[in-house]
């Protein structure tokens, strides 16, 4: 009996490897499709994947459903993948999720909701997500507004490469909101943002007098 249980737990694993190699194989011809523009066989290449608990695969199928990518569109779908890889931890897919939620695609409008996805994306560094945690406490949504939270998210994100959070970050500097007026720390965060091809923090340095 021992021996039997011991050949049934190898052969299980085994079984889990061999999944695990076919699935990495769905996965790189996937990629292969989308560099060949292929966009119906990239989203059909994720589903199977996306199906036996890939989380980076349930994000990119998401995606696809969001985004229209050789499917049709369909927010309830975006969702449903974009809750699968978010609950595993898939920081992207957290962000991702948070944003349905703020804008009430495929799910009811919800801040609290939203932030609550964009805090667990924050808590792994996504840039994105802290630029979203910054909006949330600039406009209240979800949140008490404060300006001083909002720039304190904003910075994270900027100090990251982040354009938005670099042009928002100036704006706050540049308006006084949530931190000490300065033209100087203004002009040298929305450059940033400019210098990243920011149209909105281009136009700002030429109102500001300090495009180049």
């Amino acid at each position: 009996m021992k021996k039997f249980a011991l050949f049934l737990v190898v052969f299980i694993c085994a079984q889990c490897v061999v999944l695990g190699q076919n699935m990495e194989k769905l996965m790189d011809k996937a990629e292969i499709a989308l560099d060949n523009y292929d966009y119906k066989k990239y989203a059909k290449l994720l589903k199977k994947p996306a199906m036996n608990g890939i989380a980076e695969a349930q994000y990119k199928l998401a995606n696809c459903y969001h985004k229209e990518i050789g499917v049709a569109q369909n927010y309830e779908e975006a969702v449903k993948w974009f809750v699968k890889a978010a609950e595993q931890g898939h920081a992207a897919a957290q962000n991702n999720l948070g944003n349905c939620y703020l804008a009430g695609q495929g799910v009811a409008q919800n801040y609290e909701e939203a932030l609550k996805w964009y805090r667990k994306s924050a808590e792994q560094e996504t840039d994105a997500a802290q630029y979203n945690i910054g909006n949330c406490y600039y406009n209240g949504w979800g949140v008490d507004q404060s300006y001083t939270e909002a720039v304190k998210w904003f910075r994270k994100a900027a100090e990251q490469g982040y354009a938005k959070a670099q042009y928002n970050l100036g704006i706050c500097y540049r308006m006084g909101n949530g931190i000490e007026q300065s033209d100087t720390e203004a002009i040298i965060w929305i450059r940033k943002a400019a210098d990243q091809g920011h149209a909105k923090a281009i136009g700002a340095l030429k109102t500001m007098g300090a495009y180049y």
